[in-house]
């Protein structure tokens, strides 16, 4: 017997049943948590998850429990697991789990299946599951029979872990039941390391002859913990961090040579600062299009400017920027050797450190000028404009906050520590600019998805994980009203969050593509 989180673990062979095998397996990996609804499909194993010390919290809708199992991954670093009653019950969590899938999280999707003696003959809930994923998931474990349910239920947590994505383990509900001879398989971890030796010196050299060096910190440095060596090669090089979009904590805020996000509605000072670079260190970032593009008029991104990424994620390299080095290996490994490379060299940066840490202190100031006084935007078709003009308020008087207005308060309100989830839509696009962090595993956001209903049941996710930890989330009515009947959730499990919904009344991001494009044809 060995212990996994002090519950005890079995070992060697031995005769169990397969929901015992499926079960001591999750042990094994350390699951004491599973977010779905209960089903008659898994019910057997579920009769077990109190005794073997794993808490099951249902939901209201499966789609908030696939949520809730990312946002639990997110921040606790651990695997996030998801079960549900086969047919309707799996398919609705296929939306949460793209989510999943481009935030790189260790999700584990159970889906038990229609039994194999009905498949094929349309019985009730029954439906191809495998398909359904296959687009979101980075491996797929079908049980083949009931003497393989820990081999595969071992290999999906594996591969959660060493592919940095979703998995799914498919199980026909018949093979829950019976009694097989099997050994649970201890967990099995990658490590990285540093990348190749020509790569390295290749990035060496680069930084070695960089006037104006900019890193450009990417989900891999907090999904790596990183962050500290991250700073320690920033530190070094004298250069400004700019985050990836939606990384916003991926470097800690409070840092004089942190600049901002990039990407849509991001930092106007990291913009403009790394259009100044001449070499790029895109560390644990793919550079994907959305946190690219061009932004507040400017196409910062630079054109000439020597590229080198790291990514852990081989098929990532080079693939949305051309780039000049690539390094395959782990952010927080490549940092340190970077840096050590680097540590008695004389390079070509120093001389300029100091100019250097000028131009990024007055990037930021007025950046953050700008947003002080940013209360411009007006939209005279609005619910609050219309009642203005027709006297049914004063401008001073009314219901109504200029939503710039708001997130500056909300970021000043901002206790320490604070975990914060945004969904998707304007006004939490907007909040990219206004949020920071000074420490990793802080912030989430349904990334290059981008789908409704995701902010209040991931932040009761990562509340699970991390409960000393305040937890907030961001939400426009439109998504608000597709994720608020998890609020029941939070309140039956005792897990307490924070929600702001901003009640704009619209579809905000789609009645601005009808303003900018098509003459206020408001559909």
């Amino acid at each position: 017997m060995t212990a996994a989180n002090n519950r005890t673990v079995v070992e060697g062979v031995q005769k169990m049943t397969p929901s015992e095998a499926f079960v001591e397996t999750c042990v094994a990996n350390g699951v004491t948590e599973m977010f779905g609804i209960m089903g008659s499909a898994f019910m057997d194993a579920m009769d077990i998850f109190a005794p073997a010390g794993i808490r099951l919290i249902p939901v209201v809708h499966e789609q908030g429990a696939a949520h809730m199992a990312d946002g639990y991954a997110r921040v606790s670093g651990r695997h996030g697991v998801v079960i549900g009653q086969n047919g309707p019950g799996i398919s609705n969590c296929v939306t949460a789990i793209a989510a999943a899938y481009w935030a790189h999280s260790p999700v584990v999707m159970i889906t038990p299946e229609t039994g194999t003696m009905g498949m094929g003959l349309g019985g009730f809930q029954e439906a191809n599951q495998l398909p359904m994923f296959q687009e979101f998931t980075k491996y797929q474990g079908h049980v083949c029979n009931p003497k393989r349910m820990a081999e595969f239920t071992a290999r999906c947590f594996d591969r959660a872990i060493s592919e940095m994505g979703p998995t799914q383990l498919n199980i026909p509900r018949d093979y829950f039941y019976g009694e097989v001879q099997c050994e649970i398989p201890k967990p099995m971890r990658v490590e990285r390391g540093s990348g190749g030796e020509n790569s390295l010196q290749a990035a060496t050299e680069l930084l070695a002859t960089a006037k104006f060096p900019v890193i450009l910190a990417g989900g891999g440095v907090v999904m790596g913990d990183a962050v500290e060596e991250c700073r320690q090669l920033a530190e070094r090089l004298g250069a400004p961090v700019v985050t990836g979009y939606l990384r916003n904590d991926a470097f800690p805020a409070k840092h004089p040579l942190w600049a901002g996000p990039l990407g849509y509605q991001g930092s106007k000072a990291a913009m403009k600062l790394i259009a100044q670079a001449d070499v790029v260190i895109a560390l644990g970032s793919r550079m994907g299009p959305f946190g690219t593009l061009p932004q507040h008029g400017m196409d910062y991104w630079p054109k000439n400017a020597k590229i080198i990424q790291v990514e852990a994620d081989h098929t990532n390299l080079g693939l949305v920027k051309k780039i000049s080095v690539g390094i395959h290996g782990d952010a927080k490994a490549v940092a340190r050797e970077l840096g050590r490379r680097l540590q008695d060299q004389t390079l070509a940066c120093d001389a300029t450190k100091a100019a250097r840490a000028d131009t990024i202190a007055t990037e930021k100031a007025a950046w953050e000028k700008e947003l002080d006084e940013w209360t411009h935007e007006r939209d005279p078709y609005s619910l609050d404009m219309i009642e203005e003009a027709k006297g049914e308020r004063t401008p001073t008087g009314g219901k109504y906050l200029h939503p710039r207005q708001v997130l500056r308060e909300l970021e000043k309100a901002m206790p320490p520590r604070v975990m914060v989830s945004t969904d998707i839509g304007n006004i939490n696009s907007v909040a990219n600019s206004y949020l920071r962090f000074d420490e990793p595993r802080s912030f989430f956001a349904p990334m290059s998805f981008g789908n409704c209903g995701y902010a209040l049941p991931t932040i009761i996710g990562a509340k699970c994980a991390a409960p000393d930890r305040p937890a907030i989330a961001y939400a426009g009515d439109g998504a608000w009203g597709m994720s608020m009947v998890e609020i029941m959730t939070a309140v039956r499990h005792d897990i307490p969050v924070t929600a702001v919904v901003f009640h704009n009344r619209q579809w905000g991001a789609e009645k601005k593509n009808q303003v900018d494009f098509y003459n206020r044809r408001f559909v």
